[in-house]
């Protein structure tokens, strides 16, 4: 009874947490940050079964990204507000909850509404990201933050391929059924397992979100690292948008449930994780920055040549996400060092930087591919990537 209280208090004081936390901590967000797209190999299913035209299909995913943007900016911060393990264990409690209004949703209104407020609390996997580096002995930041992203990046990508195998056994209505008894049960776990910290901002709600800005124009590096940030995730977005009219066009021809295997090529990138984060722990922080944006950049010559190469296509798609893990981890080591006391209002920041850009890389994709196909769409990734690898470089330049 004694045990339980002093490890929590040695876990809350930064003095590192155990391998099996850190699992779980990792698995939670992955499994989290997956709700908001398993919907989207499904789309043409769902359509079919609630009667929907192809436009309001397409909004699922809009209220995905609507949902999850309004909760980055006003649900984040609040891990600076109240207590943060009872935070993030409500935040996955409403997360299965909405997950059972969408899993039976009568029509698209109410499917709408489930997959906006999904996204909404989803922002759970935002909470532990900060949670776990306060967690973390500073000598081993990196790599625990390299660990839980690594967890998170898998859960974006696999999202897909898992969705479309569930659906195949069951519709889509069991995806929505199976994830929110994920949910509940990484709730209990989360409940269970996770050390009880509070470090309040002493300050009112209005007055948190007001701090956010105050933070981005006292703190520099912020502003650039939110910028780098949002360029490689408009890149990567660009990417992983457009991969899909790539392959279901003639030069690939390939079926949807084929399409969602390309995740598994994504998901080797997560090995970095582990590698850019004990870099980071060894000071190297900036060296994982410079060699992710030269990599991010180098990546959309292979990915252009992918146009009608399916290796090509590939190594590109290998090179983008290693260097996308790479630059997050970095970015994420650097942000979370600047205030400790201000984590969670610091990653809301990042974060929506990250949103934003990655909305807009989307959006920029569709345009690309409309007008130029593929060739663009590489233009527009390379000419992201070049303005991101700039930003780092006015980084290292004026913050000296």
């Amino acid at each position: 009874m004694t045990q339980r209280p002093a490890a929590q208090r040695a876990a809350a004081e930064g003095s590192g947490l155990s391998r099996g936390l850190l699992l779980l901590m990792a698995v939670a967000t992955g499994l989290t940050v997956a709700s908001n797209y398993l919907p989207q190999p499904l789309l043409h299913l769902i359509g079919g079964s609630l009667g929907l035209s192809t436009g309001m299909a397409g909004l699922i995913v809009t209220a995905a990204q609507v949902g999850y943007g309004i909760g980055l900016f006003l649900l984040v911060p609040l891990g600076d507000l109240f207590e943060r393990r009872r935070l993030a264990v409500s935040l996955y409690l409403l997360t299965a909850g909405f997950l059972l209004v969408s899993a039976v949703a009568p029509n698209g209104a109410v499917l709408l509404v489930g997959t906006a407020l999904t996204a909404l609390a989803s922002v759970a996997a935002q909470v532990v990201v900060p949670f776990a580096a306060s967690l973390a002995a500073p000598a081993e930041r990196g790599r625990v933050v390299g660990t839980v992203m690594m967890g998170l990046l898998l859960g974006v990508l696999l999202a897909r391929t898992i969705s479309g195998a569930l659906a195949e056994l069951g519709g889509w209505r069991t995806v929505y059924w199976v994830q929110a008894g994920l949910m509940l049960l990484m709730a209990v776990l989360l409940r269970r397992n996770l050390p009880t910290l509070h470090t309040p901002a002493g300050m009112s709600y209005p007055k948190l979100l007001g701090s956010i800005a105050t933070l981005m124009r006292e703190l520099p590096v912020l502003r650039w690292r939110m910028a780098v940030g949002a360029l490689s995730f408009a890149a990567f977005s660009a990417l992983w948008t457009s991969l899909t009219f790539l392959l279901s066009s003639d030069a690939y021809g390939w079926s949807e449930g084929a399409i969602g295997l390309m995740g598994l090529f994504g998901a080797l990138g997560s090995v970095v994780a582990n590698i850019a984060g004990r870099l980071a722990d060894r000071g190297r922080v900036q060296l994982v920055t410079g060699v992710g944006a030269v990599v991010y950049l180098v990546s959309w010559l292979p990915l252009a040549l992918g146009g009608h190469s399916l290796a090509w296509l590939i190594v590109g798609i290998v090179a983008l996400d290693m260097a996308q893990q790479a630059l997050l981890i970095s970015n994420q080591n650097v942000v979370y060092a600047l205030r400790p006391e201000a984590r969670n209002r610091i990653n809301s920041a990042f974060m929506t930087g990250n949103f934003v850009g990655g909305a807009a890389g989307s959006a920029l994709a569709s345009l690309a591919w409309t007008h130029g196909g593929w060739s663009s769409v590489a233009i527009l990734g390379a000419a992201l990537s070049t303005a991101m690898l700039a930003a780092w470089l006015l980084e290292r330049l004026t913050t000296r």
